[in-house]
């Protein structure tokens, strides 16, 4: 903080207001990980590229339930691709 550069002291800002939080990650010394976390991010992002142009929420709503539910989807007769 007694740094004369500007970005120094806006990286001394963040660090103290999460403090908290990176400490909490040395407590927990390696044993929780947050990649269940990201990939559950992850597929959601995916989702909801997917869901483009849907009306409703619900419909998206529906989507997620079966892209993370891993539900089956309706089979067609015929191939559209």
């Amino acid at each position: 903080m007694f740094s004369n550069i500007e970005p120094m002291k806006k990286i001394a800002k963040t660090i103290r207001k999460h403090k908290p939080l990176i400490l909490n990650w040395f407590k927990a010394k390696k044993l929780i990980s947050a990649g269940v976390t990201e990939g559950l991010n992850n597929k959601l992002k995916l989702t909801f590229k997917k869901s483009y142009g849907f009306r409703t929420f619900d419909a998206t709503e529906i989507q997620l339930y079966h892209t993370l539910g891993d539900l089956p989807c309706k089979t067609f007769t015929h191939k559209f691709f």
